[in-house]
């Protein structure tokens, strides 16, 4: 892949994305299964460029976690593939006509799914987001422009170049994918300016990628990711129901957006609760650090700070704030959070209703954990990420958020008086 300028790239995506807009599914899916099958053919040109990043960030005393997120091994390549599969057995979006009405004067109007156009993301170390992010954007019809992280530098640009062949010998351009090799900070504020040619971007990663897009970028953005999720525990919940799930929001994967950061306990259940939440999370070595009230109760909690109730720990390490009320739970969780998961624990219908009905979040749970914040959880397959606005997209993003829509109009000669 030979180093392009930024109006190069949004020029050769822009003339793609008209092709694509009215591909065929039959054809993407042919696009999807050929990709896949070439990810495996050519799995040792991956690895052995996998193998210079992996080299450089030792090199660099990258952590070995953020060393393995970067990793690529045959079974890693394998599932990217199998990524590429199942995204090719999705019920393609594009031209879903979701609704047609006849007007007094005869006009037939509707409105039909269509493409966004260009996609732009911006991502960091995981290389297997090249492919994801390629197989979900040109499933939806969609044109996608990648800057990766320098650290995967080359993982992408070997995946990129094999996208590029499967779209070639099926008879499609190759620039339906392009990735941006040049990893500087000026070029990707560069690219976040190119509103010319891109109609979304989507950044995905941690707190302070977003942050950045979303201060520099002019073309509008879907933010996904941060996630300060909370469990608040009412006065009614089943301890044992709830000691289970804050364990699992907790701790089944520490790394990622939908883990629960934060409980929040009703203050007369807490005596009877955090007892056994204590002895559970010694099992992970949790560290809980709870507000003057939760210490009261149990001798192994660490005194909270302020910064505690907004953080998101990523970690073994769990703040626990008491509340009076559910007034008071919902008024703190909405003060804190990011806009991402929140779950309440109770046998109370009407608080339960309550708690669905004002939390500001993307998705709000009753009785059950966080973690299930995921577009394979939610049943419709893959996801380009979890969208923490409000704007078109909230939530898990599949194939129909990667959509937009138009008004489609039948008339037989009307004009307007």
């Amino acid at each position: 892949m030979t180093n392009l300028t930024l109006e190069e790239i949004g020029r050769r995506a822009k003339t793609a994305e008209a092709v694509l807009r009215v591909l065929p599914a039959g054809q993407k899916n042919k696009v999807l299964i050929t990709s896949a099958d070439y990810l495996v053919e050519y799995r040792e040109l991956l690895l052995e460029a996998n193998e210079k990043d992996v080299e450089t960030a030792k090199e660099h005393q990258m952590p070995p976690a953020l060393v393995d997120r970067l990793l690529l091994t045959e079974e890693r390549i394998a599932q990217m593939a199998e990524g590429l599969r199942q995204i090719s057995e999705l019920e393609d979006p594009v031209g879903e006509v979701l609704s047609m009405k006849r007007r007094p004067n005869g006009l037939m109007i509707g409105q039909k799914r269509v493409p966004l156009g260009v996609i732009g993301i911006i991502y960091e170390s995981r290389p297997n987001v090249t492919a994801d992010a390629f197989g979900l954007c040109f499933k939806a019809g969609n044109a996608v422009v990648l800057r990766g992280g320098k650290d995967a530098i080359n993982s992408n640009r070997a995946i990129a170049e094999i996208l590029q062949k499967a779209l070639i010998s099926c008879q499609l351009p190759a620039d339906a994918v392009l990735l941006i090799t040049d990893t500087s900070h000026e070029t990707a504020e560069a690219f976040m300016r190119l509103n010319r040619y891109i109609d979304v971007l989507i950044p995905r990663g941690g707190a302070g990628l977003i942050r950045t897009v979303v201060e520099h970028a002019t073309i509008p953005v879907i933010e996904t990711g941060t996630g300060n999720c909370h469990v608040y525990v009412d006065e009614t919940a089943d301890l044992d129901m709830a000691v289970n799930i804050i364990f699992n929001a907790k701790t089944q994967r520490i790394g990622v957006c939908n883990a629960c950061e934060s409980l929040v306990v009703h203050e007369k259940a807490k005596d009877a609760l955090l007892p056994l939440l204590v002895e559970k999370m010694k099992e992970k070595n949790v560290e809980l650090r709870g507000d003057e009230a939760s210490r009261s109760v149990c001798a192994g909690i660490l005194a909270a700070s302020q910064e505690d109730w907004g953080t998101e720990y990523l970690d073994y390490i769990l703040s626990i704030k008491t509340v009076k009320n559910i007034e008071e739970a919902i008024a703190h969780i909405n003060q804190y959070n990011t806009g991402h998961s929140e779950s309440i624990i109770t046998r109370d219908y009407e608080n339960a209703q309550k708690f669905l009905d004002q939390i500001d979040a993307a998705a709000v749970y009753v009785n059950a954990s966080t973690r299930f914040t995921d577009g394979f959880e939610f049943g419709f397959g893959a996801e380009i990420g979890i969208s923490t606005q409000k704007l078109h997209a909230r939530g898990p993003m599949g194939l129909k958020e990667l959509t937009s829509t138009k008004y489609i109009i039948y008339g037989n000669g009307q004009v307007r008086p």
